[in-house]
């Protein structure tokens, strides 16, 4: 594709219904490329008159565009599109070997490693569950199941390589050890690893570090029901819930990636107490009630997801949060309108649908003077939007075109 000095250094962000405009003047060209290939992306295949209607870029530009990046093998000639007078079309597909990327999620009862390709699909992925993320243990599964990945593949495979995502929690260290339940000290270890710094030493490829809910959200945006909204909220529940912001079709960071740290909302203890959704609408409260009751919390991580059999606990717990997710989402769009907020997590499908269907209820309860209630839907991705977020990042930075390029420059 472009040379390396022409990729945004912005965490790029898929585009959706409609895209800036793209510009035919001298020295545009990384941007009319990225334009084009996040139209093909966000359709599917496309023939060159289609993409040039929707880009704004005349057919010579957007042909010979085509031409480069069919050459660099980004993607690929589809079968003809066979109309009822003329010629058949010929639609532009992404190529799915034109980009491999690896995802890391590094969670506090778990970590993902998964490879996908330039579509999105994944390839391969492992994952190892632990009480608590002690960094070597991380390190060593990173290297270990890159190892057997790669193992795997071929070497023009092994050239597509274009870097690694690593999703981890803002602070990982940063958390109370009663919500924890482990020692201080262990979480506290990553506050002193440089992990854009170990991952590269681990891999030789080129990092890139964002927040998991941010990733998760970003995952949304790029694969699930994020397409269908302008502007929206994103609320993922893990361990932890946390959040992301979707602006004009592409995830907002902020200036120092943390847009949408919508776990620290202000939240009220059950004594009056002040406290954070992040302490109240979070799978480890969950947990907490299953210890108390005997039972190992690690049903709740075992995978394939599946939580039946725990109802007696579960569905306190869902009262709970869908109360606390709907006063939040009232709080989140006193700032901006958001026209929805998206709800997913580290649960069951099932899961997820029941708890949105709570929040709708409880939202239509709340008061809203001076508020446009925002619509309340389910995501789609599941537990593994945080590694597919993760690995789209490389992805998005160097091929695709970022709607909110220069809004988080200091």
């Amino acid at each position: 594709m472009s040379d390396p000095s022409d990729i945004d250094p912005l965490f790029g962000a898929r585009v959706v219904t409609q895209i800036s405009a793209g510009l035919s003047q001298k020295g545009v060209r990384a941007h009319n490329e990225r334009l084009l290939l996040s139209l093909l992306q966000r359709h599917g295949g496309l023939p060159a008159s289609e993409l040039a209607r929707r880009a704004g870029l005349s057919p010579p530009t957007v042909s010979v565009i085509l031409r480069r990046l069919e050459s660099e093998g980004v993607i690929e000639r589809g079968e003809p599109m066979r109309g009822k007078v003329g010629k058949p079309s010929m639609p532009m597909l992404v190529r799915p070997d034109g980009a491999l990327s690896w995802g890391l999620k590094i969670g506090r009862r778990s970590a993902d490693l998964v490879l996908m390709d330039l579509t999105g699909v994944i390839r391969a992925e492992r994952r190892l569950t632990y009480a608590r993320p002690i960094p070597e243990t991380v390190f060593a599964f990173l290297a270990r199941s890159i190892e057997e990945i790669a193992a795997t593949l071929d070497p023009v495979q092994r050239s597509c390589l274009c870097g690694i995502g690593v999703a981890a929690p803002f602070e990982l260290w940063n958390r109370p050890t009663h919500a924890t339940n482990g020692p201080e000290d262990v979480f506290g270890a990553w506050h002193t690893v440089d992990l854009r710094a170990r991952v590269e030493a681990l891999t030789g490829l080129s990092v890139i570090v964002l927040n998991d809910a941010t990733a998760a959200c970003q995952a949304e945006q790029v694969y699930g029901r994020g397409r269908e909204f302008r502007d929206y909220a994103y609320i993922f529940i893990g361990a932890f819930v946390g959040g992301g912001v979707v602006l004009n079709h592409s995830v907002y960071e902020g200036r120092q990636g943390n847009a949408g740290a919508l776990g620290s909302i202000r939240s009220v203890g059950p004594n009056g107490e002040a406290m954070q959704l992040a302490d109240m609408a979070s799978i480890h409260v969950l947990e907490r009630r299953l210890r108390e009751s005997d039972l190992d919390p690690d049903l709740l991580w075992r995978q394939p997801l599946d939580w039946s059999g725990l109802e007696r606990h579960v569905d306190p717990w869902l009262g709970r949060v869908a109360q606390e997710l709907a006063r939040a989402s009232l709080s989140i769009c006193a700032v901006i309108d958001f026209e929805a907020i998206l709800i997913d997590g580290a649960f069951p499908a099932e899961i997820r649908q029941d708890l949105v269907e709570r929040v709708r209820r409880y939202l239509a309860n709340q008061d809203v003077r001076g508020l446009i209630p925002p619509r309340i839907e389910p995501g789609n991705i599941g537990p593994n939007a945080r590694a597919l977020g993760a690995a789209s990042a490389p992805i998005f930075s160097q091929f695709m075109l970022n709607t909110n390029a220069g809004l988080a420059v200091a």
